[in-house]
């Protein structure tokens, strides 16, 4: 587990998710050297899909420890992973605000 984030404030989600699917987009031609983001984005497609599958599980045990600041800081890792992994496979925000969107109509 990584270190707990301190002072945590409420924050815009749509924003937020906006402005990290923009940041992970722009990493794409980046150095993997360089950047962990585009690592991820160019290097071994079961290394990414490993990372996601570990974050998933590291939520989950954060949930059987019911321990509410570490699900919140292993949900953003999972996130994270999960927008990198879309961004990977060419699946927009967009696309994925339209199949929740869709979903609940």
């Amino acid at each position: 587990m990584g270190e707990r984030t301190a002072n945590v404030m409420p924050g815009d989600i749509g924003v937020t998710m906006k402005g990290l699917a923009g940041v992970i987009h722009g990493r794409r031609e980046a150095s993997p050297e360089e950047s962990y983001t585009a690592k991820l984005l160019q290097g071994k497609e079961d290394s990414l899909l490993k990372k996601l599958a570990e974050e998933a599980s590291e939520v989950i045990m954060a949930c059987k420890d019911n321990d509410h600041d570490h699900i919140r800081y292993e949900a953003a890792d999972l996130v994270y992973h999960l927008l990198v992994t879309l961004e990977r496979y060419g699946v927009s925000i967009d696309e994925l605000a339209g199949e929740l969107d869709a979903r609940h109509r």
